[in-house]
């Protein structure tokens, strides 16, 4: 057996476990520890499997480790769903750096092609490497001499790969039809979850089997998604003529709507309060997504510019002179985003949308001014991988800020609350609300206080142990009879 089978035995061995595992940790529970256990997991299996195939471990996995973990621990933290989510993010971005495969310089060089390239081959790898895996890497050929022939290792085969896609769509039809259910529940009557943990496990097994087998894998002939990673990485030295034209064409755009539109963009509450019809929301609302989207596709416009003109360095100046302008212009649009969201906050409080959109904002501000720093000045070192750990840092630091704590605190402050987005708020909230609570006013402490009795406090276990839904759980226990007084 060569070491690529033998590696390949062990990846069916390990992800067959990591199923089993994610089984016994997520089936039933929200995220939490489970999260932290399954991660550390998944790294060590990715250890072992890197021994067992000779694999070094060097470009992006090494640097894939921390903030895989890092990331997934801090959902035994917060209990926010938009923050879970801001997390899970970031557990993509980690994964996205361990795809990376240039080896011929740091990973810290890699350029947005090649973050771009590394994400494309490892999503696609989790969903369909494991079926690679199957027929390319898998020593068939031994289990040939116990059969018959080929057809009966080739049935082999069909039904080992056939076998995760029957139980997902015997799932399916046991929750589309309650008289096929029953038969099967009938045929099978002491496997009354057993579909529900099958599709939990194996979905899982075949997902970690996928995305193990791309960090294994050490050059890119051997990758599920090869070309479209190697087409990235090719140089274009042609079009600065239509890139110039059409950065000019963009950078007359910007300009003209921050010259005529300056007393509007920054007019703030005194403009609004002269014109009776724009409501602050109309000047927020309207203004602030559609020029936070503007600055997002900025984003991509200018490293297609760069991308374009590699290769014609004195030709690419011109474009280069555009493309800053455009970053200064595409700043002084985000400030003017961020005005706008600042006043919506201060008539109509925060949200978590309003946090997170401001976030984004600041984030991408970052971004450009490192774009102008680096690929701008013919020095795109550094640029990718300085984004990545920029929004690295932003994740953390949400997870610092509490978002709903802040959104809590903020908005009850308010002579105008709204109630119910207030009781709405996840467990990270729950500690400041009863701490407020006796301070407000009998019309808004009572719908509080009787929608925090409605919360569950029932214990998830260990395993789905989150340290803010555990700590608003024993809060709300501890005050359960000042909250009954109070909703009175």
């Amino acid at each position: 057996m060569t070491r690529r089978q033998r590696t390949a035995v062990g990846l069916v061995v390990a992800a067959l476990l990591l199923g089993a595992a994610g089984d016994v940790l997520f089936h039933g529970r929200p995220l939490g520890v489970n999260a932290g256990l399954f991660a550390a997991g998944f790294v060590l299996a990715l250890a072992v499997l890197l021994q067992v195939g000779a694999v070094p471990l060097h470009q992006g996995r090494r640097y894939m480790v921390a903030p895989l973990l890092l990331f997934a621990a801090l959902l035994a933290w917060h209990d926010s769903p938009l923050l879970v989510a801001t997390n899970l993010l970031a557990i993509a971005g980690a994964v996205t750096l361990g795809a990376l495969r240039r080896t011929e310089r740091p990973v810290t060089h890699a350029e947005v092609a090649d973050y771009v390239a590394g994400a494309a081959a490892a999503g696609a790898a989790t969903f369909a490497g494991a079926l690679e895996m199957m027929e390319r890497d898998l020593p068939w050929e031994r289990l040939n001499a116990g059969m018959r022939g080929e057809r009966a290792a080739a049935i082999g085969r069909g039904l080992a790969i056939g076998f995760p896609f029957l139980l997902l769509f015997g799932g399916l039809f046991v929750a589309a039809d309650a008289v096929f259910r029953s038969l099967l529940e009938s045929a099978v009557p002491d496997w009354r979850h057993f579909w529900s943990h099958a599709l939990l496990a194996l979905g899982l097994a075949w997902l970690s089997a996928g995305l193990l087998r791309d960090l294994l894998a050490s050059r890119e002939d051997e990758r599920l998604v090869a070309a479209p990673v190697l087409a990235l990485r090719e140089r274009r030295g042609l079009g600065t003529t239509e890139v110039a034209a059409a950065l000019a064409l963009v950078d007359l755009l910007f300009l003209v709507f921050v010259v005529v539109q300056l007393r509007y963009l920054f007019g703030g509450e005194g403009l609004v309060e002269a014109r009776v019809h724009l409501t602050y929301a109309q000047y927020a609302r309207h203004g602030f997504f559609e020029l936070l989207a503007v600055s997002l596709l900025v984003f991509p416009l200018l490293l297609g510019a760069d991308y374009l003109t590699r290769g014609a360095e004195r030709r690419a100046r011109l474009v280069r002179a555009l493309a800053v302008a455009l970053v200064a212009l595409a700043l002084v649009v985000m400030a003017s985003a961020l005005q706008r969201m600042r006043l919506y906050q201060r008539e109509y409080g925060l949200t978590e949308l309003r946090i997170y959109a401001t976030g984004v904002i600041l984030w991408l501000g970052c971004v450009f001014v490192l774009l102008a720093a680096t690929v701008l000045r013919a020095r795109p070192r550094g640029f990718a991988s300085g984004a990545v750990v920029a929004g690295f840092v932003a994740t953390l630091a949400l997870n610092v800020l509490n978002p709903d704590a802040v959104i809590a605190r903020t908005n009850l402050d308010r002579p105008k609350i709204d109630v119910a987005y207030v009781s709405g708020l996840s467990a990270d909230a729950v500690p400041t609300l009863l701490q407020r609570l006796p301070t407000l006013a009998p019309e808004v402490r009572r719908p509080i206080a009787a929608a925090l009795l409605r919360r569950s406090t029932r214990d998830d276990g260990l395993l789905a142990w989150n340290a803010s839904r555990s700590h608003a759980d024993a809060l709300l226990r501890a005050h359960r009879d000042e909250l009954e007084s109070l909703a009175r």
